[in-house]
């Protein structure tokens, strides 16, 4: 066994070897995988193995095409060829109007990375898949790369091609510990003896966090039992003669595939249960949990109802087994928070079907720093330190009981919270606040009119259209009070703070005291990796802020950077809240309870001071989300409750009111103001994005190089705004952007702006469309609706009103 290599990834499942081959596909031949017992021993090996194209985001859709193709090309090796029955298709079946309005949106999400989905009625899918019945049945979407493969022969072929790119796989090899080093190599110690590596993977699915436990790490992963059962023949079945499509039903939370000449029924109970929680024996593998169909009763009487042929059939074999699951039900693929050279790729409740995909991924950013899709959906820093064992658990359960009930705009379930609140949390619900979750923050998403106020969810503007537009018009007019909670800020400090900042971002950073800026920091391709501003608090250290669920993505990346200068990182962000006061009459609230001169002259744009809000202490800072007038007011934890109550009391005579996330959104995109990971993501440069102004070509920065060649081939994409011509419907991030039938472009964000009555869409689109003007269309809920590029920032485009 090899004493030294690159890189160890530790499981020899889908996850793992999928990684192994990747790396190899990826230029690093000197690769290592260690398995505690044989290769799928694990989760792998009892996997229905569905291998659909449906993903919720592009990022997901792109991994899965990948696995697909992949698989295809395994499947046709004369060497080793791979059982995969691809093409068989697949019906995600429906029986309310939102859901497939949800579907249409996803066929015009897929169709901008170049799959195409086909929106069915209840006959169409009664045609395609005789079995089952069109009662309480509206229709469904349908996939037509769907199907399904052999997991053992998968995994084998991934290894062995592994092998032969140099790679070696050491099976009957438990892993006993990891031990990190100073220069953050690591040592896996196994019961064969130890590796040194530059590089660790720990890709080891339902015993993630024995793993985890051995470098001090927890990981949101827990694991559900998951049954299913492999009937007799189908007489049906036979008689077609041709294969079923596969089927999965959010009515009666089932699915299946055909088994041979019968079919294999997978089963997502309401009733379901967590496995593993209090340990995992060292000789579980190759294993099953003991059968328990009396859990499914009801799940089963419903596909039963839906395939009355099930009635007439016999069962085969049960298997019941255990699945991993997150808090969101999406993997964790990616760098190991708060760990260096570390990575994980685990989570993968679905891991045959996407394994292919997640793996290529890994390997990409292990050995280029990034991938070729922006992959925050799948990146393990989206959580944070709230994702505990009791919460996972709460999430998975949740997660699992909906399976194949995708979230709906503005839907935001209930297991798991509140996880993370202020002091103000039950204040502002006793106000009427209907809240939102931002990194397990409960953070206000509007003010309900009423206690028994309620929205429909949908893809539509909902009931709380006109009461965010009461809201809006209170910040405009007036002046609104808001908490933002979780706000990511990191104390930078030391001799070489500006330094280090300035090496960081690619424009300029002021050091003047009192003063903020705006900056953007690319990663080593020359792309978006973060937006930050930076406060100069006078007297005091520079304050870094950024997004809420940037907190250990940020930290992370700031720190791999921090050797060779002299600065310490302290995060500050569960220690205080924002509370973001904004409109005219602003400036006359902030003066009653603030000593100090708060006039523009004395107090400008972009200005930043420490103060008291009445016996509070803060950091308040002239920076505006909203486009108005505004002052970010930055309040301890401890002094949140008393500076709120002198702000509403201050508030009173200027008809102050209460504003949540909703209107927030719906202001910045008036204002042209952009979202990290919404429409600031790792595929696109700031030329590409629109924020050339804020890049200095003539300062060294991370990335530069990349960027200067990235700027002279010219841009791939353009950020463009859009005024959507659709007053009852929004467009959502990923719907495709058109012209004469073909796509353009993608949506990043869509809202209706309420101070110019506009509807707004954000969308990155082909260069030669990106001019003021062009007439373009969305493919909104399978609809092309007209759009019209305009310029960014449609009200008060020359930004007067933050200047006061």
């Amino acid at each position: 066994m090899k004493t030294q290599t690159r890189a160890v990834v530790i499981g020899g499942g889908i996850a793992g070897c999928s990684t192994l081959y990747h790396l190899t596909q990826e230029g690093w031949s000197d690769v290592v995988l260690v398995e505690r017992d044989e290769l799928t021993s694990g989760t792998t090996w009892h996997s229905a193995a569905q291998v659909t194209n449906f993903g919720m985001t592009q990022t997901m859709v792109g991994l899965k095409s990948y696995s697909i193709k992949l698989y295809q090309e395994l499947r046709d090796d004369p060497d080793y060829p791979v059982q995969y029955d691809h093409g068989d298709g697949g019906i995600r079946l429906a029986n309310t109007e939102a859901q497939m309005d949800g579907y249409r949106h996803f066929a015009s999400m897929a169709r901008g990375m170049g799959v195409e989905f086909e929106v069915i009625d209840a006959a169409e899918c009664a045609r395609r898949h005789p079995l089952i019945s069109t009662e309480n049945l509206l229709g469904g979407l349908w996939d037509g790369n769907d199907g399904d493969i052999d997991p053992a022969s998968l995994c084998q072929a991934l290894a062995r091609r592994a092998r032969k790119a140099g790679a070696e796989v050491y099976r009957q090899t438990e892993v006993t510990g990891l031990t990190q080093h100073k220069d953050d190599s690591w040592t896996v110690h196994t019961s064969k003896g130890d590796i040194d590596c530059e590089v660790v993977v720990n890709a080891c699915g339902y015993r993630v966090n024995e793993v985890g436990a051995m470098m001090g790490v927890h990981h949101p992963v827990t694991s559900m039992e998951h049954q299913y059962f492999v009937t007799d023949e189908i007489p049906g079945i036979v008689a077609a003669g041709h294969r079923m499509p596969l089927l999965r039903c959010p009515i009666s939370d089932y699915y299946c595939r055909q088994e041979k000449n019968g079919l294999l029924l997978g089963f997502y109970e309401q009733d379901c249960k967590t496995w593993g929680m209090d340990g995992i024996s060292p000789d579980f593998s190759n294993d099953l949990c003991p059968d328990d169909l009396d859990r499914i009763t009801d799940v089963l009487e419903g596909a039963f109802e839906r395939m009355p042929a099930l009635t007439e059939v016999g069962i085969k074999n049960v298997v019941n087994g255990p699945i991993t699951y997150t808090i969101d039900g999406a993997p964790l693929v990616g760098p190991i928070p708060g760990k260096r050279n570390a990575f994980c790729i685990i989570g993968l409740r679905a891991g045959l079907g996407e394994g292919g995909g997640h793996g290529w991924l890994l390997a990409q950013q292990i050995v280029h720093g990034e991938a070729c899709y922006d992959t925050w959906v799948i990146d393990p820093r989206r959580f944070t330190g709230h994702a505990n064992v009791e919460l996972t658990a709460l999430k998975a359960i949740e997660d699992y009981q909906n399976e194949f009930r995708f979230h709906f705009p503005h839907e935001h379930r209930p297991a798991g919270r509140p996880i993370k609140t202020t002091p103000l949390t039950p204040v502002l619900a006793g106000e009427g606040a209907e809240f939102t979750v931002v990194n397990g923050w409960e953070r206000v998403e509007y003010i309900k009119p009423a206690p028994e106020f309620e929205v429909t969810h949908g893809f539509h503007f909902d009931e709380a259209f006109e009461v965010v537009a009461g809201e809006v018009a209170a910040v405009q007019n007036a002046v609104g009070l808001c908490e933002v909670n979780g706000f990511n800020r990191i104390e930078i400090d030391g001799p070489d703070t500006h330094a280090f900042l300035d090496h960081m971002i690619c424009g300029r950073v002021s050091r003047k005291a009192g003063r903020v800026g705006l900056g953007y920091l690319l990663n080593h391709h020359g792309c978006i990796k973060g937006e930050a501003t930076v406060a100069n608090i006078p007297g005091g250290p520079v304050w870094y802020g950024s997004a809420a669920a940037s907190e250990w993505h940020d930290m992370d990346w700031l720190a791999a950077h921090a050797d060779g200068f002299d600065v310490t990182l302290k995060s500050l962000t569960n220690d205080h809240t924002i509370l973001v006061l904004a409109g005219p009459k602003a400036r006359n609230v902030l003066s009653a309870v603030s000593r100090g001169d708060w006039s523009a002259a004395a107090f400008p744009w972009l200005s930043v001071r420490r103060a008291f809000i009445g016996i509070a202490p803060a950091v308040v800072m002239s920076v505006s989300f909203s486009g108005e007038l505004a002052y970010e007011i930055h309040v301890p934890n401890a002094q949140l409750y008393a500076a709120y109550l002198a702000l509403r009391a201050a508030g009173e005579a200027h008809a102050l009111r209460l504003f949540g996330a909703r209107a927030v959104e719906s202001m910045r995109m008036e204002k042209g103001y952009l979202h990290w990971k919404a429409d600031l993501i790792t595929e696109f440069d700031p030329f590409e994005t629109g924020l050339g102004k804020f890049v200095k070509m003539d300062k060294d920065f991370v990335g530069k190089a990349a960027l200067e060649a990235r700027r002279a081939k010219g841009p791939g994409v353009q950020l463009v705004s859009l005024q959507v011509a659709s007053t009852t419907t929004p467009a959502h991030p990923g719907a495709s952007v058109m012209l004469d039938g073909a796509v353009v472009g993608t949506v990043t964000s869509g809202d209706w702006g309420h101070r110019v009555g506009m509807n707004i869409a954000y969308a990155f689109v082909r260069p030669d469309q990106a001019e003021i003007g062009a007439a373009l269309a969305i493919d909104m809920l399978g609809t092309p609706v007209d759009a019209k590029v305009i310029a960014p920032g449609p009200y008060d485009p020359e930004t007067t009103l933050p200047r006061g």
